[in-house]
């Protein structure tokens, strides 16, 4: 039902929409706001890859080298599904020779290829999860720490870990960015802003019930980490425990049938236990980064501002994991995280 009416209301096709977002344009894009909020330049490297459809690239800042990355966007037989970034090697001042070991990462997607002599296109969902894996990638390779336990994504705590990725995705959404990096396959036409409306607008169906979803897995997970789960004939009764909490903050009750822990693979193999709170958490602190440069853009008219880019890359992308996530946070924002910019970016607030 919610999507039948998701569709009555923003109708638009998906197919359409994808005919704009060419790979080249978009990674053109993507590299151009890269460049100008960070000061920095990338450019195409060399080095064995292992296959045709790998790029590698270095980013420089003036004549020193930064850091280096793979670039495999293309999905094909055999590969792993998904998307991530992982680091090959990190930052670090090696105490023997006292060289410095520049940066290097994986970021790694499962795209369509193109067909033809047309180039790839990538829905917004796409782009999205690009410009996201590049906000992993800038953690790893913009540290300015020189001890690798600690120095890019090392020891970043894991509630903080989707900062820098979930913080780029908000630039998939903003019109200024997008009319610059969309290209009709045909016409080379940008995307139409009729278009967009409809496509910000479809945004946040329904995101307060999304949004009360993740509470509830969250408050489950913490609560079964604390052992608040009732006792029956000596055992926890995890199935009770979810329906206390769902009796708290579910707007739509499961059946009796549902099975729900069974499948909650992120508490029990993922890596998530007693920390499945993170992924909301770290929208709470993307959202209120991404705010400093919607403060910025009312007295420049651009979110892409440098000062306000060089203010977030000192504070927190270049201090990786040496120091408390938190106090990243702080210097930057000059304050703690506070919830009204996620509550504005997700409709449920227009203050």
């Amino acid at each position: 039902m919610g999507e039948k009416l998701k569709e009555a209301r923003y109708a638009f096709s998906e197919q359409e929409v994808k005919t704009y977002f060419t790979a080249p344009k978009v990674l053109q894009g993507l590299f151009r706001i890269i460049e100008t909020l960070f000061e920095v330049a990338i450019r195409p490297d060399t080095a064995p890859v292992w296959h045709p459809g790998v790029q590698f690239f270095r980013i420089e800042r003036g004549t020193h080298l930064v850091g280096q990355f793979y670039l495999d966007p293309g999905a094909r037989t055999g590969k792993r599904g998904g998307a991530w970034m992982d680091d090959v090697r990190a930052r670090w001042l090696r105490p023997d020779t006292g060289a410095l070991q520049t940066p290097v990462a994986h970021l790694v997607c499962n795209f369509a290829e193109g067909v033809g002599d047309k180039p790839a296109l990538l829905t917004h969902d796409d782009v999205i999860t690009l410009f996201h894996e590049f906000g992993h990638g800038l953690h790893h390779l913009l540290t300015q720490v020189n001890e690798r336990d600690v120095s890019g994504i090392s020891g970043v705590e894991w509630d903080a870990v989707e900062l820098p990725s979930q913080f780029m995705e908000n630039f998939c959404w903003e019109w200024d960015v997008l009319k610059h990096m969309t290209a009709h396959v045909d016409t080379g036409e940008p995307l139409p802003r009729a278009l967009y409306d409809k496509m910000l607008a479809a945004k946040n169906f329904q995101s307060g019930l999304q949004t009360l979803r993740q509470v509830e897995f969250s408050l489950f997970d913490m609560l079964l980490h604390m052992g608040q789960a009732p006792v029956v004939n000596g055992h926890p009764d995890i199935l009770a425990l979810l329906k206390q909490v769902r009796d708290e903050v579910a707007v739509l009750q499961a059946p009796e049938y549902n099975r729900t822990p069974h499948t909650f693979g992120h508490i029990f193999s993922g890596g998530y236990s007693a920390g499945y709170y993170s992924y909301k958490w770290a929208e709470v602190l993307s959202a209120d980064a991404y705010a400093a440069f919607e403060e910025a853009a009312e007295h420049t008219g651009t979110t892409l501002d440098v000062a306000t880019g060089r203010r977030y890359r000192e504070a927190v992308l270049e201090a990786g994991g040496s120091r408390p996530a938190m106090e990243s946070f702080k210097a930057f924002r000059g304050r703690e995280p506070q919830l009204d910019a996620l509550l504005r970016h997700q409709g449920m607030t227009t203050a």
